[in-house]
């Protein structure tokens, strides 16, 4: 596996953008498909480069996926506390699924917590992400039932599952 994890680049924001919305909508995780409002969230890329830290799976030029790290509480921060670091927006590419990109971008992202001497790592996933969720599972993360939460009150049926690893 030659898969490497870097910062990603300005040139990469609209390809990267499009790869997450692609893989939310394939995968059926937009509520509302190509008018859902979290789909421009997905795409801009340059909004969450200038307040957290993108990280891109490239492999042999290709860009295959892309993490959001997000080092505490924060304009990007969805449920990280203090001391903790979040990941937000993991996607990888349908055409290059199964391959480690998505766990090395979880990995990248777990020692960047623990560089900035994080105790926790947390994320919100969704709970029909089952291949997510056995990747969290494999690199130690447990579920954390009395942190889930509803992005949208308006609508009862949205709830996010949390995960947490203590560094």
């Amino acid at each position: 596996m030659d898969i490497v994890i870097r910062p990603v680049t300005a040139g990469e924001h609209a390809e990267l953008g499009e790869i997450t919305a692609q893989a939310y909508l394939g995968d059926g995780l937009l509520d509302f498909g190509e008018s859902d409002s979290y789909l421009g969230e997905l795409r801009d890329v340059a909004k969450r480069a200038a307040a957290a830290e993108v990280l891109v799976a490239v492999e042999h030029g290709a860009l295959l996926g892309g993490v959001t790290f997000v080092p505490g509480p924060g304009p990007m921060a969805d449920i990280a506390e203090r001391g903790e670091a979040e990941i937000r927006m993991l996607a990888v590419s349908g055409a290059h699924r199964g391959r480690g990109a998505g766990e090395a971008l979880v990995r990248a992202c777990v020692d960047r917590a623990r560089a900035l001497g994080r105790e926790r790592m947390v994320l919100s996933t969704q709970r029909t992400m089952h291949a997510a969720h056995r990747v969290y599972e494999r690199l130690g993360f447990t579920r954390n039932p009395a942190r889930d939460w509803n992005p949208l009150p308006e609508l009862d049926d949205i709830t996010l599952v949390v995960y947490e690893l203590t560094l």
